[in-house]
């Protein structure tokens, strides 16, 4: 369970992962404009232990969410903006210094393992290695990483692409504990799934999971799971 508190929403006006912009066009004669954000592509890592039949995956808090659900369940929005003279937002309100433990719970969610590709210097599979290691504690080769596929996420905000691999580790490969680079602020939980319960748990809509698990956990059943001659429990 996450302690969350002392939250305070601003305004964005610089930062390093996302630029907000609007593009201007034409489209069949119709003069049209559309608001975007440049972000970085990225990567993720659909993660199966062979020792233990069993996912690898990450379960970590998430700021956008955790407002998105706060916001829901309040009949009024968690902020108000007070106007300067240019009619920027100047400041917002903060949302409760301390929550309920159901909701402190709202912002965190299941994911694969991921990272930005912001390393130009390094392929993406050895962009994904490293994550492997970091977030999961694994040690994996690169050429070991199978390319599932590649695809856009956010394409009506970012339009950014994520490529997504398969890895199969062993406890052989596991060298720590993982949990992130704690000098980047990350603070990553490893969850591991069992294949048997691994339908079940994608399609539970009680536990708040990205699509990239749904979605690895049905590649793996389709393309996969005869290897292994375990149900994955459709």
């Amino acid at each position: 369970m996450e302690e969350i508190n002392n939250i305070e929403v601003v305004p964005c006006t610089e930062s390093d992962y996302l630029k907000p912009f609007r593009v201007h066009y034409n489209q069949n004669g119709t003069k049209k404009s559309w608001d975007f954000m440049r972000t970085h592509d990225s990567v993720s890592v659909l993660i199966f232990n062979t020792t233990l039949h069993c996912f690898v995956l990450v379960k970590q808090f998430r700021p956008a969410v955790y407002m998105c659900e706060w916001e829901k369940s309040k009949t009024q929005p968690p902020q108000s903006a007070e106007k300067n003279e240019e009619g920027a937002a100047e400041a917002e309100a903060a949302a409760p210094a301390s929550e309920s433990q159901e909701g402190q719970s709202r912002g965190v969610t299941y994911e694969l393992c991921a990272g930005l590709v912001d390393k130009p210097d390094l392929s993406l599979e050895e962009i994904a290695r490293q994550e492997v290691l970091e977030e999961c504690g694994y040690d994996v080769p690169a050429s070991k990483l199978k390319r599932i596929t590649s695809y856009r996420s956010g394409v009506g905000v970012t339009g950014s692409k994520q490529t997504m691999f398969y890895a199969e580790v062993s406890e052989d490969n596991c060298v720590s504990a993982g949990g992130g680079e704690p000098r980047e602020g990350e603070l990553i939980e490893v969850v591991k799934v069992p294949l048997h319960e691994a339908m079940t748990f994608a399609y539970d809509e009680r536990i708040p999971k990205t699509m990239g698990v749904i979605f690895s956990f049905i590649w793996f059943h389709n393309n996969m799971s005869p290897k292994y001659k375990i149900s994955t429990n459709v």
